[in-house]
């Protein structure tokens, strides 16, 4: 192993354990990193781009040491770990590394934006098993007012990972988001996203608080 990943770091704000089937198939533990491009008006984890949150730093051991309690769990319920946050795919360097640490036997899941460098996106999908992916919209206005992002960046790595790895592997979550799209809309990003070859989504609604 190089001084590099001896070294390789990733903040990390909080674990979730025993979680059935929210995060992936079986029996998941939920890894939330600190960090993200985007700055959505409903975000229900604003704490993971908050620069005052806490973290702890943890190499991929470290963070090998604190899950693997829950194995038995995994390798019952074909489980695993889920990455989120935040954005995990800042940080897939260090995604990759746990996986050598903790073997192929666990189901790897993230759920990112896309919203990042396509060599990050690359590298996670050399681990990942599966990815969700939070669309928003495909609409680059509506996207831009909800996330203060532009969506070219999401939509081209989304095309480029589909011809890298298929389409099984991935999950598009299509959000209706209140004030700011509409079933028509929604139906138009799927309408867009069918002619990449996505083939299975998430729908759903975002309950705002008032």
């Amino acid at each position: 192993m190089s001084d590099n990943e001896r070294t390789l770091t990733a903040p990390v704000i909080t674990f979730s354990r025993l979680r059935m089937q929210s995060d992936g198939q079986g029996v998941t533990t939920l890894v939330c990193f600190h960090g993200c491009p985007l700055r959505c008006k409903y975000c229900i984890n604003s704490f993971s781009f908050d620069p005052d949150t806490k973290y702890e730093k943890l190499t991929p051991e470290d963070l090998y040491k604190r899950v693997k309690i829950d194995e038995l769990y995994f390798l019952a319920t074909n489980g695993g770990v889920t990455f989120g946050g935040g954005e995990p795919l800042l940080y897939s360097e260090f995604i990759k590394e746990f996986r050598n640490v903790c073997g192929e036997e666990w189901h790897l899941c993230a759920e990112t934006s896309l919203n990042v460098p396509w060599e990050n996106v690359k590298t996670a999908a050399e681990c990942i098993d599966m990815f969700y992916i939070d669309c928003k919209d495909t609409n680059s206005e509506i996207y831009m007012n909800y996330t203060g992002k532009d969506n070219s960046v999401m939509l081209e790595n989304l095309e480029r990972l589909v011809k890298m790895i298929g389409t099984e592997r991935i999950v598009v979550r299509l959000p209706l988001i209140p004030e700011y799209n509409t079933e028509e809309d929604r139906e138009k990003s799927r309408e867009i996203l069918d002619k990449i070859g996505i083939k299975q989504y998430d729908f759903f609604a975002y309950k705002t608080a008032m």
